[in-house]
């Protein structure tokens, strides 16, 4: 398999390039923005082409600057971001807000952020001391929101656990497609057997990113292939049906699942939901033994309370 990193002006540029250079049979595994208001897409192909042999090479298109490897990319993207906050803006427009709470809440409302939690973090920026509005909300976010990225190198074994429709197949094969990218083995297991198509599409996924693929229809078979996949340094990633976690009957049926040796329960979570809706949903999956969360629909939301 190859897996190769397109850096574009925009989408439609990105996935000409991805066509022209990889074929109809590539599959875009993520894209997120870049710095500059480019797109950044990650493409796999399962066929042999000695061409594509670095497996994390970047194309730039019409962006010359931003031909570099991909750690680098997405370096030189944060650290864009960061400078971005930090300095004048062109124009003679100020970059900076000065703070402001009674701004601040509004913001938040218009958000649909909880009121307790909107009041809380409206405090903790005031608190901060920082002048700068952007500066003082990150600062108070900071205090709440820790970045948890998975270790691909040290896990063992990922079960994905959440709502219908929060997108837990399509995280899984990111997941998946990352591990590859440093050349882990990855085994994709669907303990889903009776939703309809699930099964199909994770084993898609599975084929296109080279990676193995079981379907198991109980907890015990789950343990099995997770105890195969540990003895074999394999990471293994454990894709679930959807149900309400809110729901005492629905936990105690998924409870067997999180209790499988060498497994780690993570949360997904949709950001297009009510936000007191998610974070009952997010306190059931931590009763499940979460402690780290996926938050998936952000490209497509305007409201980020539920985040």
């Amino acid at each position: 398999m190859q897996l190769r990193t397109f850096v574009a002006d925009d989408m439609k540029a990105a996935l000409a390039s991805v066509r022209a250079e990889m074929g109809d049979d590539a599959v875009i595994i993520n894209s997120q923005k870049s710095k500059g208001g480019g797109v950044i897409v990650r493409a796999a192909l399962d066929k042999a082409d000695a061409e594509l042999e670095t497996a994390a090479a970047v194309t730039a298109i019409e962006s010359p600057q931003d031909n570099e490897p991909a750690a680098n990319v997405h370096t030189a993207y944060r650290d864009g971001l960061i400078h971005r906050l930090r300095t004048p803006a062109q124009n003679g427009k100020p970059a900076a807000r000065g703070f402001s709470r009674p701004e601040l809440l509004a913001v938040l409302h218009a958000h649909r952020a909880p009121d307790a939690l909107t009041n809380e973090v409206a405090e903790a920026a005031q608190k901060s001391s920082l002048t700068d509005m952007t500066l003082a909300l990150a600062a108070a976010l900071d205090k709440r929101m820790r970045s948890a990225p998975i270790d691909m190198n040290t896990t063992s074994a990922i079960l994905l656990a959440g709502c219908n429709g929060a997108g837990k197949t399509a995280v899984a094969a990111k997941i998946a497609a990352h591990a590859r990218m440093i050349g882990r083995k990855v085994v994709l297991i669907a303990s889903d057997i009776d939703g309809a198509g699930a099964v199909a599409r994770l084993e898609t996924f599975a084929k296109h990113l080279d990676a193995h693929f079981v379907a198991a229809a109980n907890a015990e078979q789950v343990a099995s292939a997770v105890a195969r996949a540990i003895e074999t340094k394999t990471l293994a990633i454990i894709d679930t049906a959807g149900f309400d976690p809110r729901n005492a009957k629905a936990r105690t049926a998924f409870a067997a699942l999180g209790r499988i040796d060498g497994v780690e329960t993570i949360g997904v979570l949709s950001a297009r939901g009510d936000s007191e809706e998610t974070t009952e949903i997010c306190e059931a999956l931590k009763s499940l033994g979460a402690v780290r969360v996926i938050v998936t629909g952000l490209d497509i939301v305007r409201r980020l309370g539920a985040l």
